[in-house]
């Protein structure tokens, strides 16, 4: 028997409402992982847009992209020079997995953008690393303005564009220190023991990448100890223990098969390097452009990255008034990265790549101290909204101009040069320094190069071209002299000329024959600009982009 529905509701029975009619309560916080997620996609998405035309081929990338291929067919890490012990074999072998996974590329060039892809992936984990370290330290919105900042910020998307050791040695170190900050806590994890463990592998890991992390990560925990900050001294002792072992191990290796002489060789050098006893490249080096000439040249494409470095006192200030042992581990971490790159800055060998193991810890700094208004001083949380707008919006203006600005000289020379030019050809360098210079790495798969600005060896070596970056020479990081240059080119018409923001005039030449032959001065490029009459050398320009190379 059916009891109808008044029945039912006098009974004290009535139906339950509807879901779509119950109304809802708040809804809970983000979680964590949702904006290291998006973080992470932002900034891989930024650094992928156009990553093969927007930067040319720096020095350090057809090197690191050869070592790559040389770990992945095993052993060592090599060059077409012999072994390379200059820098730990860490990155390598991650290229040779990722090389592994997508496959080879027979063109040195092809291969750049494949670990640019990696660079860019790499990056992506390090802003969700930044979300979650933040998130720990502090909250999770902060967690999401530092990966913001991070994704955003033009000095960092140059950095990862590039094949370059500092990606992933920074991503490395924020993996050791999130582990440690969580050690550092009031209510520490379970297995602590396993956790320093796996903190000295990351930290070990970054050391193995590029020994310069020793100081960001070696150094704060030996002050750790000594201080008594941060985690437990025993955790503290068994993270450390850890990552020396990491290095030792690599060590040990090296000498087992027999090439502790060039190993020791390359580091001696290396280190005389870093402590700036021998001046080869950066700002410091002789006849070189000055450090506050560039700031000043890219001062409006990177004022908020400038801003946030402005603030790096404040910022170790901050950390240093708060007592707590996770504060006080962090500030172990900025004051090492200050130290670092202050020495650096005053006697040592300064690169522009070196401010990145600066740039980051201070946004994690500024992240985990900078007061935010109340939500009841409404006034000053508007202010601070337009100043992060500030902040965020003159980089992505800066971003569109560089991704749309054709940087990709060195590409277009390599086409031609196999298109037009016998393999095999002798071309005159003028880059390059002690060493070769980036025109022989990437050429010199097909053709013969070398330094042969004599005519008596340019005829020994029968060589009938030319190749001149010109802002290389121009700025003092060339094997030769910029007279000397304009002297070889003086009246000759470019068979390739492309003109970037990284390398000025990126410039091909035919050099007189000595000999009766056949004239290919009237080639040029398909749809270059290669016309008109005799174009002369170019003189003296001012850098236009923070990218000349070191």
């Amino acid at each position: 028997m059916t009891v109808p529905h008044t029945v039912r509701a006098r009974a004290g029975t009535a139906p339950q409402a509807s879901a779509s009619s119950r109304p809802r309560g708040p809804r809970g916080p983000v979680p964590t992982f949702v904006y290291a997620a998006v973080a992470a996609l932002l900034t891989v998405t930024l650094r992928l847009v156009e990553s093969a035309r927007a930067g040319d081929v720096f020095i350090d990338e057809p090197i690191y992209r050869q070592l790559g291929e040389s770990a992945a067919a095993g052993g060592f890490p090599r060059t077409s020079e012999g072994l390379f012990f200059l820098h730990p074999p860490g990155y390598f072998y991650v290229e040779a997995g990722w090389t592994k996974l997508v496959g080879e590329h027979a063109d040195i060039i092809a291969g750049v953008h494949s670990s640019r892809v990696l660079n860019a992936l790499i990056a992506g984990v390090t802003a969700a690393l930044l979300v979650f370290l933040v998130a720990r330290v502090r909250s999770r919105g902060a967690g999401a303005v530092a990966g913001l900042v991070f994704a955003l910020d033009q000095f960092c998307i140059r950095q990862n564009d590039r094949v370059l050791l500092e990606t992933a040695t920074m991503m490395w170190v924020l993996a050791g220190y999130l582990v440690l900050v969580g050690l550092a806590r009031a209510d520490p994890p379970a297995r602590p023991r396993a956790q320093a463990l796996l903190a000295g592998l990351f930290l070990g890991l970054a050391v193995l990448t590029k020994d310069h992390a020793a100081l960001i990560t070696v150094l704060p925990l030996l002050a750790a100890l000594l201080l008594r900050w941060g985690p437990p001294r025993r955790l503290v002792a068994l993270t450390l223990s850890v990552t020396v072992l990491s290095y030792a191990v690599y060590v040990a290796l090296v000498a087992g098969f027999g090439h502790f002489d060039e190993f020791w060789e390359a580091k001696t050098a290396g280190v005389r390097r870093l402590v700036g006893v021998v001046q080869e490249t950066g700002f410091n080096a002789e006849g070189t452009p000055s450090l506050s000439g560039r700031l000043l040249a890219e001062l409006p494409g990177y004022a908020t990255t400038y801003l946030l470095l402005a603030l790096t006192p404040v910022a170790l200030v901050l950390l240093w008034r708060r007592k707590e042992p996770v504060y006080r581990l962090l500030t172990l971490f900025h004051a090492s990265a200050i130290v670092t790159l202050g020495y650096a800055l005053a006697i040592g060998t300064l690169e522009e790549q070196a401010l990145y193991l600066l740039f980051v810890p201070n946004l994690v700094a500024l992240a985990v101290t900078v007061p935010v208004p109340s939500r009841h001083r409404r006034g000053l949380r508007v202010l601070a909204g337009a100043v992060l707008f500030a902040v965020l919006a003159v980089p992505a203006a800066v971003y569109a101009q560089n991704r749309w600005t054709p940087d990709d000289g060195f590409e277009r020379l390599r086409a031609y040069a196999l298109a037009h030019m016998p393999a095999g050809s002798g071309i005159v360098t003028v880059d390059g320094q002690r060493t070769r210079g980036v025109t022989t790495w990437v050429l010199d798969d097909t053709y013969r190069l070398g330094h042969w600005a004599a005519p008596g060896d340019r005829a020994a070596a029968d060589a009938d071209y030319l190749i001149v970056p010109w802002r290389v020479n121009e700025q003092g990081y060339g094997h030769t002299s910029l007279a000397e240059v304009r002297r070889l080119t003086d009246g000759l018409r470019p068979l390739f000329v492309f003109h970037g923001p990284t390398y000025g005039t990126l410039a091909l030449y035919r050099l007189p024959s000595p000999l009766p032959g056949p004239d290919l001065t009237h080639l040029v490029v398909p749809g270059s600009a290669v016309t008109g009459p005799l174009i002369p050398a170019p003189g003296p320009a001012a850098p236009e982009a923070p990218d000349a190379p070191r």
